[in-house]
């Protein structure tokens, strides 16, 4: 059984009983083009931010993802992936996020359909669709 339900403004959906949050859509199209994405994953205490990261997000489907320019190796993915929450920073505004590893070839396809409309003009664009940073890829979740 699948329900949405708003509540002050914050959408949520509820399937089975299990309650999860979701972006608005004003709020993905404001993301969908924005340039300033700041990502800030917890340090190891699980408290305090880290910092700032730019990197470059898409939105697909009505769901936000980023890649690491590193891939795995990144350090602000391998605190992501750890810490699983931290803090972004895009469309001018702040959010508390989660963290949620992609595997899927299908999607990540998507997202590189994402990368290439939305950088088109970037020089860093054939890096960003390699294997490396797809293998980082995370959709970024509101909490």
């Amino acid at each position: 059984m699948l329900d949405i339900v708003k509540l002050n403004e914050e959408v949520f959906k509820v399937v089975n009983s299990h309650v999860t949050k979701y972006w608005q859509t004003e709020q993905l199209k404001a993301f969908a083009t924005a340039d300033d994405f700041r990502v800030s994953p917890f340090y190891s205490d699980g408290k305090t931010y880290g910092t700032p990261t730019w990197i470059w997000s898409v939105v697909v489907d009505g769901r936000l993802y980023v890649r690491a320019w590193n891939g795995l190796n990144s350090r602000w993915h391998r605190s992501a992936v750890k810490q699983r929450a931290g803090r972004m920073y895009l469309a001018g505004a702040n959010y508390d996020i989660g963290f949620v590893a992609v595997d899927s070839g299908r999607l990540n396809t998507e997202i590189d359909r994402a990368y290439q409309r939305k950088y088109a003009t970037s020089p860093y664009l054939t890096a960003m669709i390699q294997a490396g940073p797809k293998a980082s890829t995370l959709e970024i979740v509101p909490r």
